[in-house]
């Protein structure tokens, strides 16, 4: 990175649609103005399409995801599987967010992977107090914890007020996976 710029903490939290999409949609942004952008996907495993996107914006945007194929539900204890991939996802972001070569950090579903218990709180705060000045680290998922929200620069609530889902209406390609 040869410019030096300030990076922000952004959050986008909520219970609507729209927080992957907003984050994916900076990493573009970033993109067109030669920023790289690095995504870790905390949760999934699943082949969505961004995947497939990100792969043609290559060096731009690089994708990473920490989960498993399946969805992860509340549980207790989490299962240990989930644990030991949201850990090692939470390293390489730290490792990402380090290196010098991303000036933004993107933490896909972080607050949902906190919420499962599959990180600690005091993990990702750390992660926090170690970023480098000039990366813009953006944070999605429901359930942001407030200690998270009052070390944020900026954060955004998607709200849902109506969603298709509640008649009937599949998740489609392209649209939502």
């Amino acid at each position: 990175m040869t410019e030096k710029r300030r990076g922000a903490v952004q959050i986008y939290t909520g219970n609507g649609k729209g927080k992957t999409t907003a984050a994916l949609g900076l990493a573009l942004r970033a993109a067109g103005h030669d920023l790289r952008t690095y995504i870790g996907q905390f949760l999934k495993g699943q082949d969505y399409g961004e995947l497939r996107s990100v792969a043609k914006l290559a060096p731009w945007i690089t994708i990473a995801q920490f989960g498993r194929s399946g969805f992860v539900h509340v549980s207790a204890p989490p299962d240990a599987r989930d644990v030991r991939k949201a850990r090692a996802g939470l390293d390489e972001c730290r490792d990402a967010m380090l290196s010098g070569k991303y000036h933004v950090v993107i933490l896909d579903e972080i607050c949902v992977a906190l919420y499962f218990h599959l990180l600690s709180l005091e993990d990702v705060l750390s992660l926090l107090d170690g970023k480098p000045e000039d990366v813009e680290l953006i944070l999605t998922g429901r359930y942001a914890p407030e200690p998270l929200i009052e070390r944020a620069d900026l954060v955004t609530e998607m709200r849902e007020i109506k969603h298709y889902y509640q008649s009937g209406f599949p998740a489609r390609d392209g649209i939502e996976k």
